[in-house]
């Protein structure tokens, strides 16, 4: 169970971080600036097992691999969305960071609501409501729970 934070359409890459951060070394100095343009004190009220929930085309923008990594480090266990910029949603992949299609979802919930995922059954709890999700395929949650598909790539022999 995590609280959500709730977006809105076309949250772009800069938004989530903004390319003056990028300049820093590690992501570990990034994060504390995640979404500071829509919510300047997102990365301290998230704390890891929280959700970012969005509605339409989130991580849209330039292809920054840092967007998805500043969610990850701040401990973010998911993002969904109604759908995704593909470049975003496969640099999610890239690393770890489940990202989840949830068509119903973001109509029916508040910022600061509390829900639970269950990636197995692709399905999410929130408000005594059950959301169908797009459930991931065996190959894909495989991936993720190796850390991502560079983790598992280097993990094969």
């Amino acid at each position: 169970m995590g609280k959500l934070f709730r977006f809105h359409n076309d949250v772009d890459t800069d938004q989530i971080i903004a390319s003056q951060y990028l300049l820093f070394p590690t992501i570990d100095e990034m994060k504390t600036y995640t979404f500071e343009s829509l919510d300047p004190d997102f990365s301290k009220k998230a704390k890891p097992g929280d959700f970012v929930v969005a509605c339409e085309n989130f991580g849209c923008g330039s292809s920054r691999e840092q967007a998805p990594a500043v969610l990850k480090a701040l401990g973010i266990k998911a993002v969904i969305a109604k759908s995704f910029a593909r470049i975003f949603y496969r640099n999610a992949i890239n690393i770890g960071l489940p990202v989840i299609v949830c068509k119903d979802l973001y109509d029916h919930v508040a910022d600061q609501d509390e829900m639970e995922l269950d990636l197995e059954s692709g399905t999410i709890v929130s408000g005594g409501q059950t959301f169908t999700c797009t459930k991931l395929p065996a190959k894909m949650q495989s991936i993720l729970d190796q850390g991502g598909l560079i983790a598992s790539l280097n993990k094969e022999d």
